[in-house]
């Protein structure tokens, strides 16, 4: 199964816009193939230190992945990232991050008149 970036940052979104902050997903067997693309990229986004696991088996968003999901919240800077990474063939979670706050930074400095 391909890793959908598209589909992390959704993810992400839908977490934080949860009113509690345990997400609760329960996997079973035989699910259908949607919902088995769901659970992957939720252990993906937990391998990447952006959610974990909970004492009651749930998932909590990590600091790191609220700084991600900052990072990557204006669809300005999202689209950038994107296309960034499409231009050198593909850029690892982590890569992706790092090309998202350079571009926030880029438009911070670009609005604010200072250098960061």
């Amino acid at each position: 199964m391909k890793r959908d970036n598209d589909f992390l940052r959704d993810l992400l979104f839908e977490i934080e816009a949860q009113d509690d902050f345990v997400f609760s997903h329960q996997s079973t067997l035989g699910e259908a193939a949607e919902e088995r693309r769901r659970v992957y990229h939720i252990h993906l986004l937990c391998d990447a230190g952006f959610l974990t696991r909970t004492a009651g088996g749930g998932y909590r968003m990590t600091n790191q992945g609220h700084d991600y999901l900052d990072a990557i919240r204006s669809d300005t800077v999202w689209n950038r990232t994107k296309d960034a990474a499409a231009k050198i063939g593909g850029a690892s979670l982590g890569m992706l991050m790092d090309l998202a706050l350079a571009y926030l930074k880029q438009e911070a400095s670009e609005k604010l008149g200072v250098r960061i």
